[in-house]
């Protein structure tokens, strides 16, 4: 809660401290930044998986490292693709995919923490892993160092995040008696090792639900102009809320849902919760839209009474991300592809049809809406399959 509170406080001074003009760019590099956090949330997953399934720390960290290797090497690779399609500087570029490497680590010793139920120091690190990214960034931002440097910052408060989060899960794994750094530990990894596959296949799993998430704020900067294109964003802060309340369900749930003999029941607690919450995050914001311009500016007063559908697309989001983590629970990732077809659709109505910032945002709560229906559908479909009696025809 501290994290996400953090990261929504940034980007309400940012729209204050930027202007209508400014901040457009600044959100689109922050989605830009989102979308190469993709690697570190398969990650945090796919770590916490594994050490349910019984691998060392150890060997999850050898696997880590060789991932953030490869995060790095694409990133460099994308510096100029975002610079030419954002229109935006090579330096801000570079600032917001800089921090791509340090996530993946940052997020594998999570998800140590998340796969043996250390949920107190999981809620530390977050907090401090929040609290990190978002201060220097605001010090930048209060100092006049712009996107670039405000990116460039919370990059540098990840770094250092990342590296006291592995202090944090080195004791906090010593402490419980895992035998990470003993001879019982080197022999288990010769026993388990945790390859990269299963972390590409949790990858494109997490980049459907995050571009689907995001690629509003990039497709705004095409077909709005520079001042819709920023009320726009600062609207989706309310969809960021809304997506972002309920995260701690499922790191809660997820390691059940693991678990084949606790699975079933925790997928449905966990779409259960997510819709619950997300029904008082829309009235939530629908009572709080005449607040909006007292906070962020009389200038993104055209956008306060389209916040509910703002909180509504963010909330119809975390009940898509908590069927999805399911999925990535018990290895079915192939149910993505619903979710890159979602993609594809709007992206393609957006460009085609939608001029206004109503006719984007309903477009994505439409697409949004749809697609969450039919995964939820087949999560809950295959969940009481699980729990039927035994069929030899289906085992």
């Amino acid at each position: 809660m501290t994290a996400n509170v953090a990261g929504y406080l940034l980007q309400l001074l940012a729209a204050s401290w930027l202007g209508v003009e400014g901040y457009s760019e600044f959100a689109s590099l922050l989605a830009v930044q989102l979308l190469c956090a993709v690697p570190a949330l398969a990650m945090q997953n796919v770590v916490a998986r594994e050490v349910v399934r019984g691998a060392s720390p150890r060997a999850v960290r050898a696997m880590m490292w060789r991932c953030a290797a490869m995060v790095a090497a694409v990133a460099v690779v994308l510096i100029p693709v975002v610079a030419v399609v954002l229109d935006v500087g090579v330096w801000a570029a570079a600032a917001a995919l800089g921090a791509a490497p340090a996530l993946v680590i940052l997020s594998g010793e999570q998800g140590i923490l998340q796969g043996g139920n250390h949920f107190r120091a999981l809620a530390t690190v977050l907090a401090m892993a929040g609290t990190a990214r978002v201060v220097p960034a605001l010090l930048a931002l209060a100092l006049g160092g712009g996107a670039a440097g405000a990116l460039w910052a919370g990059a540098a408060g990840i770094v250092g995040a990342a590296i006291v989060a592995g202090r944090i899960a080195r004791s906090t794994t010593e402490s419980a008696g895992l035998p990470a750094d003993t001879e019982a530990g080197r022999e288990s990894d010769t026993r388990k090792t945790v390859g990269v596959l299963p972390v590409l296949r949790a990858v494109q799993v997490q980049a459907a639900l995050m571009a689907l998430s995001s690629v509003d704020l990039i497709v705004v900067r095409v077909v709005l102009d520079e001042v819709d294109a920023s009320r726009y964003s600062l609207g989706t802060i309310a969809t960021k809320i809304a997506f972002w309340l309920p995260q701690a369900v499922g790191v809660v749930l997820y390691p059940r849902m693991a678990q084949p003999t606790h699975s079933a029941r925790a997928i449905r607690d966990a779409l259960s919760v997510l819709s619950l919450i997300g029904v008082v995050a829309v009235l939530g914001a629908a009572l709080a839209a005449p607040l909006a311009p007292l906070f962020a500016g009389s200038d993104y007063a055209p956008v306060q009474g389209l916040l509910w559908l703002f909180a509504l697309h963010g909330a119809i989001l975390a009940v898509l991300q908590g069927a999805l983590l399911s999925a990535i629970a018990v290895e079915r990732t192939a149910l993505a592809a619903v979710t890159w077809i979602g993609l594809a659709v709007e992206v393609t109505l957006m460009l085609a049809f939608a001029r206004t910032i109503e006719s984007l945002i309903g477009t994505a709560v439409s697409v949004a809406a749809v697609t969450t229906t039919i995964v939820a559908a087949v999560v809950l479909r295959a969940a009481r399959t699980q729990t039927a009696p035994a069929d030899p025809v289906l085992s």
